[in-house]
């Protein structure tokens, strides 16, 4: 099963068991951010990738620029070890880790959520890869992928459990869109995967392709 069959299953069983309002009121905020183009405004193929130094789930701060000096870096932002979606997408890179070490690369996944939340997504996933915490969130913002919840997905979210202005690290009510990054050793991005829509992935194949794809040198 790929990883889209798989987030698709997950959609379909949501749709199903919860009450229709919240499931309208989650699908009213993907449209607005559709609407919003934030996806857009993100960082995209081609640019520079901004450098971020935050701390894994052991505490020790990771860099990016010094992981490119080893080869290239998958980068993926996700929403936080609550998210069903982002744990089924974790687990799926985990499957293709022996994969990404032969050609030389390093993966690598973000969220704003803290250190000790950090480490429990990676134990609960058996993740053998690197789980940062963006303790303010900074890494989101120099990507673009930062937005603020609405008044009322925030009641539902409250509702079901997942009061981020607990679960994340600054206290805010604010997420990343869910993004994916290849990015080479010369720090530009070479793929760039980000949807307004939490609920879709980067396919860990397509995340393989790009690595065997010599990179196009930009001026």
């Amino acid at each position: 099963m790929t990883l889209k069959e798989e987030l698709d299953a997950r959609r379909a069983m949501s749709i199903q068991k919860s009450p229709p309002e919240r499931s309208a009121a989650f699908q009213r905020g993907v449209d607005q951010l559709i609407a919003d183009g934030i996806a857009d405004r993100a960082v995209k193929e081609g640019d520079i990738a901004p450098n971020f130094t935050l701390p894994n789930a052991r505490g020790e701060q990771v860099s990016l620029y010094t992981c490119l000096e080893n080869g290239p870096v998958v980068v993926t932002f996700y929403r936080g070890g609550w998210c069903p979606y982002c744990n089924m997408q974790l687990r799926a890179y985990q499957g293709i880790l022996p994969e990404l070490g032969s050609l030389g690369a390093t993966l690598i996944a973000i969220s704003p959520e803290p250190v000790d939340s950090s480490l429990s997504t990676a134990e609960k996933n058996e993740l053998e890869f690197e789980v940062l915490s963006d303790i303010n969130s900074d890494a989101g913002r120099a990507y673009r992928l930062m937005f603020e919840l609405s008044d009322e997905l925030q009641a539902f979210y409250t509702e079901m459990g997942n009061d981020l202005s607990k679960r994340n690290a600054d206290g805010e009510w604010h997420l990343p869109l869910p993004a994916t990054y290849v990015i080479d050793t010369n720090k530009r991005v070479t793929l760039a995967f980000v949807d307004a829509d939490y609920r879709d992935r980067l396919e860990p194949a397509d995340i393989i392709a790009a690595l065997r794809t010599p990179a196009t040198t930009v001026a």
